[in-house]
């Protein structure tokens, strides 16, 4: 990860600062941005989180097309009213920070978490009298009959006593979301430089946005991408039509188990491998690097060969082993401290800067440093504060969250440089660190029960805000676009998501039923912490350490031999529940670019993007027609995105 990383030292603070904003934004794309939101986050909470599973979001390449016809359409009868790229792009920004909220990783997680433990409650697991008392009751409601429509549906959420019953903890939890999010944006601003000018990051993800906003790429009137358009379009009209009619055959689609192949010992070891080939998958990965590419698939057979080794030497027996979710932990740990290492000089400086209270080092970024640098300290003392007033021991709420935004920070570095299409981390986030490394026995029954409700936030990281806010610095950058309107944008978006999303999930909730399920594990988890306290678990520990140690042992190996082609940003990923799906489309893309690379050359590469950019656009625009249509209507649609 992170090749150029003696660029930030070579770099005087001044010399790669990019070019003055040209480009006009106007209030009206924080307004059209703003007016989306509600319609975007009933979408999601209709039944359509799975849009926020990989890192580009279909459903607002769906709405960014939608609205390049219509801003066509303008050009021709009102060129005043159309809309620029800057003013697109920060509609497209605002939207996606708006779906890492709403998504399956955030909200639905929480509307399950703050219903669950009260509706799932029965006599024989004791749930009421193990850990109600430590759940405050301005933090959910505990009304059974208020939470029956919710948990069965044929009801509305429209009723006087469901309403007032709901606000305090929507109010509670949107406050806490912003205070968590912003947050990321003030981490952002004050990496901002370094990591979107000084190294000259790629930042794969914004490929296709950006290209399709731009009025001078000829993207659109590419014969190229209308190839690639046309196979993915025509691939999910087959196959939503095959989901309609049986009888109409389909093609691909699904995952295939490679599971019975291997019956016998020590191969039944490698657990579900699936293997499947989507369009927009294969078109994600042809846009990262080829060592990235390549080392997410060789290791995700790594961690299948572990599992297979494990067997043969016997130890498969051990709970856990090879403790790949610590590993995971660890690797991510470590690709945090190697960005941290290569932004120190920059972080001197945004230091200096904010304390002298001078703007000349800050004079371009969205905020201040100092202000960026006052608002992180802020979130900071409020998010501690918030967990005092719950019960939880003020070291152990700051190590929670020095870890999660140690991950966080990891994450958007590794999609800035790489533009990992996935990067899940299931189950391995601070909560579950801190219990395998601390043990239960010091912890009390309400950081425990704590950890159950953040569950939202550290369940997966697939749909994570932050690298989204960073791609949106990007992106005004590269359009020549204002920061600070797009601050403005982000600020409201988070601001406004937290109730917006509460609504839409509560709204179809109470007419259909909420999904309420991914509330199971981590309260069973907790039911089983407080009635079998844990010691620290060490061999967690040492799959952390090696996990860690191996992270920072392939980076300097790459630093050192251009030769190395083992990514540590891939062993990161690579374990990852979406790698299992993943593994095949990006083993082909890696393939493909590596063929034309070495027959074609360079020009050819150049030359096949718009065809893999139309993959991806053309399934995400018909995957996405095949979605609006059951959020609509109600009913069971093809789904192209697991």
């Amino acid at each position: 990860m992170l090749k150029n990383a003696k660029h930030d030292e070579l770099t005087p603070p001044s010399s790669s600062r990019a070019p003055q904003p040209t480009n006009r934004t106007r209030w009206r794309a924080v307004v059209i941005g703003t007016l989306l939101l509600p319609a975007n986050a009933y979408w999601i909470a209709s039944g359509e989180a799975t849009s926020t599973t990989v890192s580009l979001f279909f459903n607002i390449i769906f709405i960014l097309f939608i609205l390049l016809l219509l801003n066509l359409l303008f050009k021709q009868i009102a060129p005043n009213a159309a809309l620029n790229q800057g003013e697109l792009l920060i509609v497209y920004v605002m939207l996606s920070i708006s779906s890492g909220i709403a998504g399956l990783d955030m909200m639905r997680v929480l509307m399950s978490v703050l219903v669950g433990p009260f509706w799932y409650a029965r006599p024989e697991n004791e749930w009421a009298e193990l850990f109600w008392r430590f759940i405050p009751h301005w933090l959910a409601v505990q009304d059974k009959e208020v939470l029956k429509g919710f948990a069965e549906g044929e009801s509305s959420f429209y009723v006087p006593q469901v309403v007032q019953a709901w606000l305090f903890p929507t109010l509670i939890w949107s406050g806490f979301i912003f205070l968590l999010v912003f947050g990321m944006l003030c981490i952002n601003v004050l990496v901002r430089r370094p990591w979107t000018e000084a190294e000259k990051l790629s930042y794969p993800i914004i490929q296709l946005p950006l290209q399709m906003t731009d009025g001078r790429s000829s993207l659109l009137s590419n014969r190229m991408m209308w190839i690639g358009f046309g196979l993915g379009a025509g691939l999910d009209i087959l196959n939503g039509l095959h989901f309609l009619y049986p009888i109409i055959p389909g093609l691909g689609g699904r995952l295939y188990d490679l599971r019975p192949f291997f019956t016998n010992k020590p191969w039944n070891a490698i657990g579900w491998t699936p293997v499947a080939i989507f369009p927009y998958a294969v078109g994600l990965g042809f846009l990262i690097p080829l060592d990235l590419s390549f080392a997410c698939w060789f290791f995700y057979l790594f961690w299948k060969a572990e599992r297979i080794l494990a067997n043969v030497l016997g130890l498969h027996s051990i709970p856990e082993f090879p403790y790949i979710e610590q590993q995971t932990t660890g690797a991510y740990l470590g690709l945090f401290l190697i960005a941290l290492w290569m932004t120190r000089h920059h972080l001197k400086r945004v230091v200096s800067a904010a304390i002298g209270g001078g703007r000349g080092e800050s004079v371009d970024e969205p905020m201040s440093y100092r202000a960026a640098l006052i608002g992180l300290i802020f979130v900071f003392g409020t998010l501690l504060f918030f967990c005092q007033q719950v019960g939880m021991a003020l070291w152990s709420s700051f190590l929670f969250f020095l870890i999660y935004y140690a991950i966080s920070t990891a994450i958007t570095r590794m999609r800035a440089e790489l533009g990992s299409p996935v990067h899940d981390l299931h189950f391995s986030g601070p909560d579950t660190t801190l219990v395998k490394v601390l043990g239960t026995r010091v912890l009390s029954s309400n950081e425990l029960t704590m950890y159950g409700l953040f569950h939202f936030f550290n369940r997966a990281y697939r749909g994570h805000v932050m690298p989204h806010q960073l791609e949106g610095f990007k992106l005004m950058e590269r359009s020549r676009s204002s920061h600070r309107r797009l601050l403005w944008g982000m600020i409201v978006a988070i601001a406004l998501t937290g109730p917006v999303a509460f609504w839409a999930y509560l709204s179809d909730g109470y007419r259909y039923s909420g999904a309420i399920g991914y509330a199971w594990r981590p309260f069973n988890k907790l039911q089983s912490w407080l009635y079998h306290p844990l010691s620290p678990d060490y061999g967690a520990m040492g799959g952390l350490i090696f996990g860690m140690v191996t992270t920072l042992f392939l980076m300097v190996m790459r630093m050192r031999f251009i030769w190395w082609v083992f990514h540590p940003a891939g062993f990161a990923v690579s374990s990852s529940w979406s790698m299992n799906v993943f593994w095949g489309s990006i083993f082909v893309s890696w393939l493909l670019k590596l063929i034309l690379l070495k027959l074609g050359g360079v020009k050819t590469h150049q030359k096949a993007i718009p065809l893999f950019l139309g993959l991806i656009l053309g399934e995400f625009v018909i995957g996405g027609f095949w979605s609006l249509r059951g959020a609509i209507w109600n009913i069971p649609t093809y789904r192209f995105l697991f």
